[in-house]
């Protein structure tokens, strides 16, 4: 198999280089002639010569893709799931062939960020904290999560890795999906209630926890809006560890400092970084996470791996996994 000259576009902050961009090089380095971007120096050089490029996140700009088509690169490979970060259509329109990573490589890393919220909800822990502080034993008192009907809207890997550890816990399951789910998915982790978008508000009226599990697109922005947040029980809790768009922030804000949720569980907002000082994210009831929850080091492995098997399959002049034809609409 060829070596191919790759050049590995790192995030713009530098901390986010460790494991995530350490691990691209740790996999990349040995296989293929691999060199790092450098902000710091002129783009052009550095890009003459290169086939592939790894961007770590979706930071290549419009003055990279466009040096990067004007200097011969065939192949982008961005480390990320979701794509509203990356420049999909000027990559496409540049002659490029690109790909993402598939959400099952950060799959587990999510369902344990949306079962560490919902445990926290169940457990009202900053209550118990602040009853630690002030020297107050024996309260709050939980909520026990065994027998309570966990909504999963949007169920791929990342919502069936949840369903799979919200069964050890004695949930009851209900999902939706627009597509079909392969019958062994289903005869192993036995959903109480599989149903499509039609079956949507049922699945959201009737959830003690709502986990929403989609990639942000126009047909899904907003797609719990504030009809659907009024359909949510008043003790009911939203987890959102996928994208912020999904929400209608302003209702659910709103809903919660009006006391009409019984919680909620934020990994991902509509603008990033969010206003930390908003009043609702110091309400006892809401427990928020700066984005990191697919961030494990697992993940970080996982998509370097898979890098280094696109490059190879790519070298080899095979079809390249995840490949990206266009923005999902």
């Amino acid at each position: 198999m060829r070596h191919l000259n790759v050049l590995f576009v790192p995030h713009p902050t530098a901390e986010v280089q460790v494991p995530w961009g350490d691990h691209v090089i740790e996999c990349i380095g040995p296989r293929h002639e691999l060199r790092v971007f450098d902000r710091a120096s002129a783009s052009e050089p550095q890009f003459e010569d290169i086939e592939a490029v790894v961007d770590l996140g979706g930071n290549m700009t419009a003055e990279m893709i466009e040096i990067a088509g004007k200097a011969g690169v065939k192949f982008v490979q961005v480390q990320t799931n979701g794509l509203d970060h990356v420049a999909v259509d000027e990559i496409l329109d540049a002659g490029m062939l690109l790909a993402h990573c598939p959400g099952e490589l950060s799959s587990v890393a999510l369902a344990e960020s949306a079962m560490l919220f919902m445990l926290l909800l169940g457990a009202r822990y900053k209550e118990a904290q602040a009853s630690f502080a002030t020297g107050k034993c024996f309260f709050p008192t939980g909520l026990q999560l065994e027998g309570r009907t966990l909504g999963i809207i949007g169920f791929g890997h990342s919502g069936q890795e949840l369903a799979r550890r919200a069964k050890a816990f004695g949930m009851k399951l209900m999902a939706i999906d627009v597509r079909p789910i392969e019958q062994e998915i289903l005869d192993e982790i036995q959903l109480d209630f599989l149903g499509g978008a039609e079956d949507t508000d049922r699945v959201i009226a009737e959830s003690d926890f709502l986990s929403v599990h989609l990639h942000l697109t126009p047909t899904t922005k907003h797609i719990i809006d504030a009809r659907r947040i009024g359909l949510m029980k008043p003790t009911a809790c939203l987890i959102n560890v996928a994208r912020g768009g999904l929400v209608d922030e302003e209702a659910l804000y709103q809903a919660l400092l009006d006391g009409r949720l019984g919680g909620a569980g934020l990994d991902a907002f509509a603008r990033e970084p969010p206003d930390q000082t908003l009043p609702v994210y110091q309400l006892p009831n809401v427990y928020v996470t700066p984005h990191t929850g697919g961030s494990s080091d697992g993940t970080s492995q996982l998509r370097a791996q898979f890098a280094l098997a696109n490059l190879d399959r790519y070298a080899r002049g095979e079809e390249v996994l995840a490949r990206v034809t266009s923005r999902v609409a």
